[in-house]
């Protein structure tokens, strides 16, 4: 594909904004982004202008279209001289500002953007390059013929109409991603913190595991955090690959399999103290039954208890476990992977 040229546009005013928008809207109808993709980087220069106008008072925006092993996106550079940012991690929290504004800014790049790096220099003068990367979606993301099947029950604790759990089941090509996510504790909270988690894994569903992690983290900053694992699986390989990640107190375990696989989970809590994630990966083989469930289910149940599941499809085995298995002072939810 022949590519668009990189354009460079230096900001001094708010009113640049709108040619920001011009300018990534064109290389976005250019590279076949759709309307949805074009308006979220619309959003994202939008704010990067602002961010250094009202930081830096000048600076410039550097737009970058390119291409890997097959794919194309648009890179977006902003770079200023300012005051630098002390802290950047607290800078991309949610409603963090130093201006009085409301301080969605950098939480919403985050959030758009497949990949998101921040350097600066903090004091008079300081340096921040802000770098950030949107690829194009695949428009044919019906996934192959699945091998496996995907079944998951949840409910909230029993005096409350807030889930603090949440769920990802994405399918896309020869990939199948499973995630489950447990706000801390329960009630209004825990569902806010669930919810950001499971609206950047939504979007991010096809990163890199590390970086879906990240970015989790940097979108439950502003609450009181979540634990989350992750199982991706990769169907197209031969034998079937599997890839799995775990932080905080998410029980995960598979039967059937002859040699036991170690589904560790790291202690941390994602968005507070999280360590970076142990990618662990594994053969598997569609016959396995994967079962992972947040800690309103008990994790002193035996497999065995439940022979009538031996041949049951996955959304049945899922409902039943809940049903067994749920108490009643905490939400819970259970995801089972097996053969479709």
């Amino acid at each position: 594909m022949h590519l668009p040229p990189a354009c460079r546009l230096e900001v001094s005013h708010l009113s640049d904004a709108s040619e920001a928008r011009r300018l990534v809207n064109h290389m976005a109808n250019v590279l076949g982004f759709n309307t949805k993709e074009s308006g979220d980087l619309a959003i994202v220069v939008t704010e990067l202008v602002s961010n250094i106008v009202i930081h830096a008072r000048c600076g410039q925006l550097v737009l970058t279209p390119i291409e890997e092993h097959g794919r194309v996106g648009i890179k977006i550079e902003s770079q200023d001289t300012g005051p630098g940012i002390a802290n950047v991690e607290q800078a991309i929290a949610d409603g963090f500002s130093t201006v009085g504004s409301l301080g969605y800014g950098l939480g919403t790049i985050n959030r758009l953007m497949d990949a998101f790096d921040v350097q600066s220099q903090p004091g008079a003068g300081g340096k921040t390059l802000i770098t950030c990367l949107r690829w194009k979606r695949d428009s044919s993301h019906d996934p192959y013929h699945c091998p496996i099947s995907i079944g998951v029950a949840t409910r909230p604790r029993l005096d409350s109409e807030f889930n603090g759990d949440a769920f990802v089941i994405k399918m896309w090509n020869k990939y199948a991603l499973i995630a489950l996510i447990d706000g801390l504790g329960h009630g209004e909270y825990a569902h806010h913190a669930a919810r950001q988690a499971k609206e950047y894994l939504e979007m991010h569903y096809d990163q890199p595991l590390p970086i879906i992690f990240r970015g989790v983290g940097r979108a439950c900053q502003a609450t009181r955090g979540v634990v989350m694992a992750v199982a991706l699986f990769d169907w197209g390989s031969r034998p079937i690959r599997l890839a799995f990640a775990s932080i905080g107190n998410i029980e995960a375990r598979v039967f059937y399999c002859p040699i036991p696989m170690n589904l560790v989970a790291q202690r941390g809590v994602i968005g507070l103290n999280a360590p970076q994630p142990v990618i662990a990966e594994y053969n598997w083989n569609p016959a396995y039954v994967m079962i992972l469930h947040s800690d309103g289910i008990s994790s002193k149940w035996r497999w065995s208890r439940f022979p009538e599941l031996a041949e049951a499809s996955a959304a049945y085995t899922a409902r039943h476990l809940l049903q067994s298995l749920a108490g009643n002072d905490d939400d819970a939810t259970v995801m089972v992977v097996r053969e479709s």
